[in-house]
């Protein structure tokens, strides 16, 4: 186990990034096709082909999902994701073609300092080509914090970014998070080290702060970032577990349960923020009500992990008036488990 959403047997991830753009795209590419759904809890969704992943609708499986930056330009990303899956022979088959089937949603990052001359009608945008990047890149490993779909993420306080987490549920199936943290909120308590997460904290992965000896309502006073509509948290949980789509569903919304505990607010009326999630299917189903329980327990508790790890590992941007990363506001010592 990496504490990496990787952890989960059947997927990959890669990413690619344009530093210059100060944006990017993160790819889940499944070995084999994939259970998938969706829920969208925000209310300014910015998405590409979630309609088929409602429990109802006749496709079944995914072969890649995508999270982007670059608010509606970003979603090209999924053209140059579905042109490498075709390479591969994947998709969907439809008579003599096959159709890769890749979901996706998308952030808002045009603000962050970066140069993006596309937004204001000139040249093409980069989104394709990170795309394809990012998918022929997908590996078991990846970077945390200032990379991908999280490159130009930010919060209302620090730097956002990439961030995943696993465990192994009570029932023995894995469950992963993956998340590009870009919340119209603060990831931290009040002005301080301290994360909305840390109750889930496992050996002092994003720095063993635990909580404040006591929370005031300074502390839990809103902290809103920039101008409304400049955000948006886009996230993929996965099981090896056996799932209908139905089942599916229900895992990602229980999941959205792990951005509230770590991000404060969420779910606002101009964010798109959206759980995926998928069942690779190597493990056996749930026996029952409880074990499907078990699993959307932890899929909440490690999405919550996953929002922390990528705003305590991101690093700034080198622009003026950048937000700062957690690093540069609260230091780098060691947390006694050997890490930064």
């Amino acid at each position: 186990m990496q504490n990496l959403i990787t952890d989960v047997r059947g997927l990959l991830v890669g990413q690619a990034q344009d530093a210059r753009a100060a944006t990017g795209v993160t790819v889940a590419v499944f070995e084999r096709p994939t259970v998938a759904s969706a829920a969208v809890l925000g209310g300014a969704p910015g998405t590409r082909d979630t309609a088929l992943l409602i429990p109802e609708m006749t496709v079944e499986h995914v072969d890649a999902i995508v999270l982007s930056g670059g608010s509606a330009w970003g979603l090209g990303a999924a053209d140059g994701v579905m042109r490498w899956l075709a390479q591969e022979g994947r998709g969907f088959p439809v008579g003599a073609f096959r159709v890769p089937i890749v979901p996706q949603a998308i952030l808002f990052d045009l603000m962050n300092g970066g140069e993006k001359p596309w937004a204001r009608g000139e040249g093409e945008t980069p989104y394709p080509r990170l795309g394809a990047e990012a998918a022929s890149a997908a590996s078991a490993n990846f970077a945390l914090g200032t990379a991908g779909a999280g490159f130009g993420a930010t919060t209302a306080t620090l730097k956002g970014g990439i961030g995943s987490a696993s465990a192994r549920a009570a029932t023995g199936q894995v469950v992963g998070a993956l998340v590009a943290v870009n919340a119209v909120g603060s990831a931290t308590i009040g002005d301080g080290p301290h994360f909305w997460s840390a109750p889930y904290e496992r050996e002092g992965e994003f720095g063993g702060r635990g909580w404040p000896a006591a929370i005031t309502s300074d502390d839990t006073a809103l902290r809103f970032k920039g101008g409304t509509g400049q955000n948006t948290t886009i996230a993929l949980v996965a099981t090896d577990a056996v799932l209908t789509k139905p089942q599916a569903r229900r895992l990602a919304l229980a999941a959205h349960d792990g951005l509230a505990r770590a991000l404060r607010p969420i779910h606002a009326p101009l964010d798109g923020d959206i759980v995926f999630a998928a069942a690779t299917g190597y493990s056996g189903a749930p026996s029952d009500a409880f074990a499907m329980t078990e699993l959307c327990a932890t899929a909440a508790d490690v999405l919550a992990r996953a929002v922390a790890r990528g705003v305590h590992a991101a690093t700034a941007l080198p622009f003026d008036g950048a937000t700062p990363a957690w690093r540069d506001r609260f230091g780098t010592a060691a947390d006694g488990h050997g890490r930064a």
